[in-house]
């Protein structure tokens, strides 16, 4: 159950483009500000999209650590999109899955699933190491891709661009979401 209200019940596309608050969240026990290539790529893309960056955190790969920083910006009304990096494959303590699919109110199945179609283009069967995963929380999008910054930009260019874009038809998220601005 939801305590937002949602801009529509659908997310039919064709409207006109509206901003998202996006937050970033890098997974790793590595990544620091001066060397977190792939969140600091997303944080660029999203605003050059037109959305705003509401927020930015690394954190390490720890399931109750993942889930109290994003728990706490599916609570927030004003975020309408998470956006995570890393933690997703099956090294040591990668636990990205594991920490988010259960908030899910529901699975984006299609999101892991076309993104590993798409990567398998680019880099064949490794692909199948990947654990990216979405879903929908409170009206809130997350999105989970793997730490580097070619996943990050391969989720970006040939799923996230669109699907975060009112304009994009037949459908797109940003009716699910709550509140998006004009």
């Amino acid at each position: 159950m939801t305590n937002q209200a949602t801009i529509s019940t659908s997310g039919h596309g064709g409207g006109d483009f509206k901003t998202l608050n996006i937050a970033v969240l890098t997974v790793s026990d590595t990544r620091t500000e001066a060397n977190d290539t792939s969140g600091q790529y997303l944080a660029e893309v999203l605003q050059e999209a037109g959305h705003t960056l509401s927020d930015k955190a690394i954190v390490p790969d720890d399931v109750y650590i993942l889930r109290a920083q994003v728990s706490a910006w599916i609570a927030d009304p004003d975020i309408h999109v998470i956006l995570s990096t890393g933690g997703t494959g099956f090294s040591g303590r990668d636990s990205t899955p594991e920490a988010l699919a259960p908030l899910f109110d529901k699975q984006v199945e299609g999101f892991g699933e076309v993104f590993r179609a798409i990567s398998y283009e680019e880099i064949g069967s490794s692909t199948i190491q990947s654990r990216a995963l979405a879903g929908l929380a409170n009206n809130t999008l997350i999105c989970c891709m793997p730490g580097s910054t070619g996943a990050c930009r391969t989720a970006w260019e040939n799923l996230l661009r669109e699907q975060l874009d009112a304009r994009h038809k037949p459908c797109n998220f940003v009716g699910h979401l709550t509140n998006p601005k004009n």
